[in-house]
């Protein structure tokens, strides 16, 4: 089903007959890994490569996956571990704010820090491969299990964080894996579906963040579930050899999801370089191990093939400087340190105010109630849901493999009832979701506040009826009944919404007496404190959001699909479906209040980019050119309000009319601003040749058009301040 085959010579391209894989060669800043690697291979028996390729199997380890030891050359048992926010089964690590959280900051610093703390606590228990981050699931389909565990529905936004966070992870010595490779965009027939995906949408949304990952040296890539185009995706030859490796020039390792292998000599040959768990979750269906021993002794898989598997994998372990001083596996080591400082941070500023009517911030108010099942604690105990697979009490994260357990966890209610005694004011709570129960907590307080969730995860656990992905952008819990009878009683409503992703807000919205609506998404361990920064107003929100809430589900014009998708919307996902369709969001792409005002002014736009195909040669990430930085806009934002505030400017770009047909706009820069009352500073916006590009089928390159290009700087993907344009001839 893909438009075009080989991107290389003939010879060169794999199929599950043994023809020659695209080979590492040591790209970039990878030469001296690869020089090292290949001496540690000279030494190796092909038994060793073997088990250096291979878990071990399903729970015979102290880490989620684990390969054997090398001892001719002092390699060890290598750890894996999940996952993109802490360490899994951890018993003294931090509970980090899940992906989604920290996107919602758009704070580059704050993504990095998070991500440097989380390299040290992998580093800390001994974990040589962390499992994330996740650019896969991006988030096409709003009821998405996993897209919490990302960086939002936008490929340049995800990309930036990626990057950024395998950068932090991987400045630690550890390996980053970037996940979920590729078009595994919903839980329901994750192992059985065909993602079928046109070569230019897969390009310019969904491998996008990869290429970013790969720029970045990402030590590996986990290869998903599902089919694309057809083919498995962990033996695919067009995503992981032409593409992966070929296109993207990437030097570090692909490993499989668990599980996610189907046949011994397709995988081997389709680009696939580790099996991980080694075995089925029953201990069965070995497909590697001896099975590849015998695939390469029959000149079914050639021993180039299994070198090249050994040395990018090799090639990352010296890459990360994991041969010398690293810690032993202990995955119950005490690493906390001070990061729930920045749990507290990103929770905070990737709070998102969609509506404040002027009740926020509080000001010592006589009486609160604080309302529904969500406000406190899960009572049965904060780690109590298997990988969080329940959705009781205070929801701070998503289930699955990509959760962690709490060291601690601060509720909404009890931040709020510490601040309230600090103030002198009484606090009410009524910790049920029950409609009959609200009159008494809500009863002459001069502010109510009600809390209420949507949660979602991985496929393997089902809660409530959702099986992974929701089954309806509803709240839970009757939500919506919830702050119904509240608003019923109390004229002075505050809405708290804790959910993975968006969820639909009319009926609450059509309530007058609900003043103010906080979406305070997934904020981890630090739940309450980082709320109370902003009921209070301690800290101004900042936060902006990282998808579209619509006025009703089927606005998003994609759904959770019973069989294979055909991602017949192409290009047009969240707001670029919204913009191109003209339809009128809720709250659009980008959007979040704040306790001040800014202003934009003086736009500025350089440029020297040049139209036509990229050129440079092949480096990590593709062709050199298209990091090159070739045009800048800058504008002045300015405090015009009366409280210390922080702004996201946004920069999106518009294809000249002459190019192929495109979303109205596309994100292409944004910069965050700490500014006092009355400061100005500069919003700057580096536009690099590929934010300029459109992916060309036919060529198979990025290709620059020629004519007029959009430049609209704004608050959000709606609120647009200031407008230019780039001329390239």
């Amino acid at each position: 089903m893909w438009f075009l085959g080989c991107l290389v010579p003939l010879a060169q391209c794999t199929s599950s007959s043994g023809q020659r894989a695209p080979v590492g060669t040591g790209l970039g800043d990878w030469a001296d890994a690869y020089s090292q690697a290949s001496a540690a291979l000279a030494k190796m028996s092909q038994q060793d490569k073997v088990n250096i390729v291979s878990g071990i199997g399903w729970d015979k380890g102290p880490c989620v996956g684990n390969t054997s030891p090398i001892n001719s050359i002092g390699y060890p048992q290598l750890c894996l571990q999940d996952g993109p926010l802490g360490i899994r089964f951890g018993t003294g690590t931090t509970a980090f704010t899940p992906g989604i959280q920290a996107a919602s900051t758009w704070d580059v610093e704050l993504i990095r820090q998070r991500a440097q703390y989380l390299g040290a606590e992998a580093r800390g228990c001994g974990v040589h491969v962390l499992l994330g981050p996740a650019p896969g699931a991006l988030g096409k389909i709003a009821a998405g299990g996993r897209n919490w565990e990302g960086f939002g529905v936008d490929p340049y936004l995800t990309g930036v964080a990626t990057r950024i966070t395998v950068e932090g992870i991987q400045s630690n010595g550890v390996q980053a894996v970037a996940k979920h490779y590729i078009a595994n965009e919903q839980e329901l027939n994750r192992e059985r579906m065909s993602s079928n995906v046109d070569d230019r949408t897969l390009h310019e949304l969904y491998l996008w963040p990869f290429a970013d990952a790969v720029h970045a040296n990402v030590a590996s890539i986990m290869c998903s579930y599902n089919k694309v185009n057809g083919s498995w995706a962990c033996e695919s030859d067009k995503t992981q050899n032409q593409i992966l490796k070929t296109e993207l020039g990437f030097q570090g390792y692909v490993v499989s999801d668990w599980n996610a292998q189907h046949t011994t000599n397709g995988a081997a040959n389709n680009g696939m370089d580790m099996t991980m768990p080694g075995s089925d979750f029953n201990g069965r269906n070995i497909l590697w191990g001896p099975q590849l021993n015998n695939a390469v002794n029959s000149n079914q898989v050639q021993r180039s093939r299994l070198d090249d598997m050994a040395k990018r994998i090799l090639a990352a372990w010296y890459f990360t400087g994991q041969n010398k001083g690293y810690p032993a596996t202990n995955i119950r080591a005490n690493v906390q340190g001070n990061h729930k400082e920045n749990v507290r941070a990103t929770a905070r500023d990737g709070i998102v105010l969609l509506k404040n009517n002027g009740i926020l911030p509080l000001k010592k108010p006589g009486k609160i109630a604080v309302i529904g099942s969500s406000s406190v604690a899960n009572p049965k105990g904060i780690n109590s849901c298997v990988d969080k697979g329940c959705n009781e009490g205070a929801l701070g994260m998503g289930w699955g493999s990509g959760s962690v357990n709490y060291p601690y966890f601060v509720a909404p209610y009890d931040a709020i009832r510490d601040r309230a005694q600090r103030d002198g004011t009484q606090v009410s709570l009524s910790n049920t979701d029950n409609t009959g129960a609200v009159s008494g907590a809500a009863n002459g307080a001069d502010v109510a506040i009600v809390f209420i969730t949507a949660d979602s995860g991985e496929g393997y656990i089902t809660v409530e009826g959702h099986a992974g992905d929701r089954t309806h952008l509803d709240p839970w819990h009757n939500g919506n009944q919830l702050v119904q009878a509240v608003a019923n009683i109390n004229k002075n409503v505050i809405v708290v919404v804790h959910s993975t992703g968006p969820i639909i807000l009319e009926t609450i919205l059509a309530l007058p007496n609900v003043q103010a609506i906080v979406w305070a998404g997934l904020p981890s361990q630090e739940s309450g404190n980082a709320l109370v920064d902003i009921l209070y107003g301690s800290t101004s929100p900042s936060g902006k959001l990282v998808y579209t809430i619509a006025k009703n589900p089927n606005d998003y014009g994609t759904r959770v699909i019973n069989g294979d998708d055909n991602f017949s919307e192409g290009l047009y996902i969240d707001y670029r479906h919204f913009d191109n369709k003209k339809i009128e969001p809720r709250y659009e792409f980008g959007f979040g209040l704040s306790y001040t005002n800014f202003t934009y002014s003086n736009i500025a736009i350089t440029s020297q980019a040049k139209s036509g195909p990229a050129t440079g040669e092949t480096i990590p990430g593709g062709r050199a050119d298209l990091w090159e930085n070739v045009a800048t806009v800058t504008a002045t934002i300015t405090n015009s309000g009366g409280v210390e505030g922080a702004e996201v400017a946004q920069l999106y770009l518009t294809l000249p009319s002459g190019a192929p047909a495109a979303p109205p706009k596309q994100l292409r820069g944004f910069d965050k601003l700490k500014l006092a009352p009355g400061q100005s500073a500069t919003a700057t916006f580096n536009i690099r040749r590929k934010d300029l590009s459109y992916w060309d089928v036919r060529t198979q390159n990025w290709i620059v058009p020629s004519g007029n290009f959009g430049i609209s700087v704004g608050a959000s993907s709606r609120d647009i301040r200031l407008t230019g344009s780039i001329s390239v001839s």
